[in-house]
C-alpha cells in the first residue's frame, strides 16, 4: 500500500449511505449481514479498493448497532482478505487474493482478436446506403483538395463547421473554432489527458467506466480515482453528486472522467439538474470536466441529451466535450471530435503534433457529408436499436432468470448483474466456443465488477440467438475454468 492509498478514506455517513438497506428482516445475525453487504459493495466496484473504511466506533454510532456488530464484520472481512488493516492506521478495502493453486489465466485470443460471435465491442455496422452515398460525394470533394499537402492539426473547415452546426442544434451554440477534428474520441481522450495531467496526478473516474479511457489515464502516468455509482430503480445505476463532490474535495483531482450520456458500461443518463451541478462543481473548484459524449447520438428513448457544456460553460476550457462518429455512423471511419474553448483547441492542436499530424482528409469528408443525415440515421438506429435491446432483455430473462439487468433509455449495451462473481470465468469459457466477451474487471480498477458482464445488443438477432445460446454452454462449464487474474485486457469498444 503506498503513501497516497492512506489519504483516501470514506466518512462513516458516507458509508452508512452506501450500505442502504443491509439489515436482515428479523433483525437477527446483523455483524454477518453487515460484512456480507461490505463485501458485495467491494466486490461489485461501488466501494472503491483500496480506501480506508471508518473506524468501528465511528461507523457503530452512524448504524446505530453496537460496536461489537462492526469489530465482528471488520474480523470477518479480515479472514475473506477483503479487508486489510494495519494497528493504529485502520482498516482498508482490497481485492480477496488468489486462489491457491489456481492458473492465472489469460486471453485466448490476441489483442483485437478475433471471434465467431463478437460481443466485446458495442459497435454497429454502418448504415450502408447513407455510407454508399456520403463515400460517392466524398471522392468528388476531394478533388478540391488533391493539390494540398493534406495535412491538418485541427480539422477540415467543412466537418468542423457540420460539428459545430450538430452541437448549436442541440442547445450548445458552437462555432468551427471550438471544435479539434481527432483520429476517434480516443485520441480525443488521450489529448485532453497530455494536455492536463501528468505522472501521479489524479483523474476522478465514475466506478465502472469505459476501459481504454482507463488505459490512457494509466499510460499517461496518472492515477484513477473512482468514484462509484449508485444502483438505480432501472437495474443500471446513477450519480451520487454528492459523493462525487466530496471525491472533488478530498482527493483534489487534476480533472475529471465521465459519461453523462447513456454511461458505458451502465447505460445511465446524468439528469439535467446534476449536469448543472456538474458544471458548477467544476468552475467552485477549477476542475476539468472530460465529458465523453461518444453515445449521446444514441438515444432509444426521446430526443438526444443536451450537452453538458449547454449547462452554463459554452465557451469555457474547463469543460472539454469528446465526441465521435463511431457509435452513431461508423467504427472504421476513426473520426472523433473534441468540442471546447478556442484557446483550448488551438493548445490541444499543437500538442496533437507530436502525435499525429491530422485526421485523413476523405474519412472527414465521408463524415462531413454523413452529418447531413444525422436525423434519419439516428432515427433507423434507434428502431433497430430499441427492438434489439428487447429482444436481447427478454432472452437473458427466459434463459437465466437469476441475472438482472439493466433497462437503459439509449447506448448500445446492457450491464448484467450475474447474481455471483464469475465474470471472468464466463468470459473464458465462452472463448473457448468462439465467443468473445468483456468481463466486468475491465471496467473498474483492481478487480472489481466480477459480478457483472457487458453485453451489447449490437449483433443480428440470429447472431445474438447464437451468442445466447453460447453463454449458456459457457455458463455450464464454469466448474471446470479456475481463478483468473486479468482475463480481458484487449481493448473494446
Amino acid at each position: 500500500m503506498d503513501r497516497t492509498d492512506l489519504t483516501r478514506s470514506i466518512g462513516a455517513r458516507s458509508f452508512a449511505r452506501l450500505l442502504g438497506e443491509w439489515r436482515p428482516p428479523d433483525g437477527k445475525g446483523l455483524a454477518g449481514a453487515l460484512a456480507d453487504r461490505i463485501r458485495l459493495l467491494v466486490l461489485d466496484g461501488r466501494l472503491p479498493l483500496q480506501i480506508r473504511v471508518p473506524a468501528e466506533r465511528e461507523l457503530a454510532g452512524a448504524l446505530e448497532v453496537s460496536r461489537t456488530t462492526v469489530a465482528t464484520a471488520y474480523d470477518t472481512l479480515r479472514a475473506a482478505e477483503v479487508l486489510r488493516s494495519r494497528r493504529g492506521a485502520g482498516s482498508w478495502t482490497q481485492s480477496p487474493s488468489t486462489q491457491p493453486g489456481a492458473a492465472p489465466g489469460g486471453p485466448l485470443f490476441p489483442y483485437g482478436g478475433w471471434a465467431n460471435l463478437d460481443l466485446a465491442h458495442a459497435s454497429l455496422p454502418a448504415p450502408s446506403e447513407q455510407m454508399r452515398d456520403a463515400t460517392a460525394g466524398a471522392i468528388r470533394d476531394l478533388d478540391a483538395h488533391l493539390c494540398t499537402h493534406g495535412y491538418d492539426l485541427i480539422g477540415l473547415p467543412v466537418l468542423r463547421d457540420a460539428i459545430a452546426a450538430r452541437y448549436t442544434a442541440r442547445g450548445l451554440p458552437t462555432t468551427r473554432d471550438q471544435v479539434l477534428v481527432t483520429a476517434g474520441g480516443q485520441q480525443g481522450i488521450s489529448l485532453a489527458l497530455l494536455a492536463l495531467a501528468g505522472p501521479g496526478d489524479r483523474v476522478l473516474i465514475e466506478h465502472p467506466t469505459y476501459p481504454n479511457a482507463l488505459d490512457s489515464i494509466r499510460n499517461r502516468g496518472a492515477r484513477p480515482i473512482p468514484v462509484p455509482l449508485s444502483p438505480s430503480g432501472d437495474g443500471s445505476a446513477t450519480w451520487d453528486l454528492d459523493l462525487l463532490t466530496a471525491a472533488v474535495r478530498d482527493a483534489a483531482p487534476r480533472l475529471a472522467y465521465v459519461i453523462p450520456d447513456y454511461q458505458n458500461p451502465s447505460g445511465a443518463l446524468l439528469s439535467n439538474s446534476d449536469r448543472e451541478r456538474l458544471v458548477d462543481l467544476a468552475r467552485r473548484t477549477s476542475t476539468p470536466l472530460l465529458v465523453d459524449e461518444t453515445l449521446a447520438e444514441v438515444p432509444l428513448e426521446g430526443p438526444p441529451p443536451e450537452p453538458v457544456a449547454s449547462f452554463g460553460a459554452p465557451d469555457s476550457a474547463l469543460v472539454i466535450t469528446i465526441g465521435s462518429a463511431s457509435k452513431m455512423f461508423w467504427g472504421g471511419l476513426r473520426i472523433g471530435w473534441i468540442r471546447t474553448s478556442a484557446s483550448m483547441v488551438r493548445r490541444l492542436a499543437a500538442l496533437r503534433a507530436s502525435v499525429d499530424l491530422g485526421s485523413p482528409v476523405l474519412e472527414q469528408l465521408v463524415t462531413a457529408r454523413l452529418m447531413t443525415d444525422i436525423d434519419q440515421i439516428v432515427q433507423a438506429r434507434r428502431v433497430e436499436l430499441s427492438s434489439a435491446r428487447d429482444h436481447l432483455r427478454g432472452k437473458l430473462a427466459a434463459t437465466f432468470p437469476g441475472w438482472q439487468m439493466s433497462r437503459p433509455t439509449g447506448g448500445l449495451c446492457l450491464w448484467v448483474d450475474l447474481g455471483e462473481p464469475v465474470s471472468s470465468r464466463l468470459t473464458i469459457a465462452a472463448r473457448r466456443h468462439d465467443l468473445l466477451l468483456s468481463a466486468g474487471p475491465r471496467f473498474g480498477v483492481d478487480g472489481a465488477f466480477e459480478r457483472f458482464l457487458r453485453l451489447p445488443y449490437t449483433l443480428r438477432r440470429d447472431r445474438m440467438d447464437a451468442a445466447v445460446d453460447v453463454l449458456v454452454t459457457a455458463w455450464h462449464e464454469l466448474d471446470g475454468i479456475g481463478h483468473v487474474i486479468d482475463p480481458d485486457p484487449m481493448a473494446v469498444a
